[in-house]
């Protein structure tokens, strides 16, 4: 599901993300944050209630289930 070319450099093999600008991101721990860039790089995302959360505030109420630390 992950979106990225992947690049030789030597023996090292580096992963380049391709961000995905229609999900805007700005969450920079994530394993698919596509860093200086406040894209995602999956093709599309989860989003999810929160547990337990009933204060009707946005960022309360909601959460990316595709979040995946780094």
């Amino acid at each position: 599901m992950r979106e990225a070319q992947i690049i030789r450099w030597g023996n090292v093999i580096m992963s380049q993300k391709k961000p995905n600008t229609s999900i805007h991101c700005r969450v920079s721990s994530c394993e698919y944050h596509c860093g200086d860039e406040e894209y995602c790089s999956l093709r599309s995302i989860r989003v999810e209630p929160c547990e337990f959360c009933t204060s009707g505030k946005p960022d309360d109420e909601s959460m990316c289930g595709s979040y995946s630390r780094r």
